[in-house]
């Protein structure tokens, strides 16, 4: 595992990283899973902030692979950064680099943020479809490629809700 990444079980909403990663839809407004969760854990100043960004920013929704940030409301991390997972098979041959872009262009917001720390969920394998062991050794890649590249100390925390996902993610990207 590499030295700036660690792995954790439990509820990124109560997660104390600078940022948590929202794997939001293209609106913004808030949904299901991991999205729905940290929309009704923070409360209403995220979709306020997310309405702000859709009408000066991304009319027409953020695009898959991109990230904008938000404070986190009520819970403990000072922002969300909220990114858009590709959705599988419908990405075609882009499936894996919109997925990399998600938690690349994450990292470079939280970079710019100026946060020692971030947390992920596991972006897009949920109602979006993409397969779990493939997921997770693309998003290891990514994180990997882009701690080495910008020889960042942010340190990043995967959080998985189950012991299963957490398991699978470390067996997915074991040897890589």
């Amino acid at each position: 595992m590499h030295m700036g990444i660690s792995i954790a079980t439990g509820d990124i909403t109560c997660d104390g990283s600078c940022a948590i990663v929202n794997a939001a839809n293209s609106s913004l407004m808030g949904g299901g899973g991991v999205d729905g969760a940290i929309h009704r854990a923070g409360g209403r100043t995220i979709l306020d902030e997310c309405r702000l960004i859709r009408s000066e920013r991304y009319p027409d929704g953020l695009p898959t692979g991109q990230a904008v940030a938000t404070t986190a409301g009520s819970m403990p991390s000072r922002y969300v950064i909220h990114t858009v997972g590709p959705i599988y098979p419908g990405c075609g041959t882009r499936c894996d680099d919109l997925l990399g872009e998600c938690y690349t262009n994450s990292l470079k917001v939280a970079c710019e943020l100026g946060c020692g720390s971030i947390a992920f969920p596991a972006i897009s394998t949920g109602i979006y479809g993409f397969p779990r062991e493939r997921a997770a050794r693309v998003a290891y890649k990514a994180v990997c490629s882009f701690l080495d590249r910008e020889k960042s100390e942010i340190k990043v925390i995967f959080v998985f809700h189950s012991a299963a996902d957490r398991q699978l993610f470390e067996q997915a990207v074991e040897g890589v």
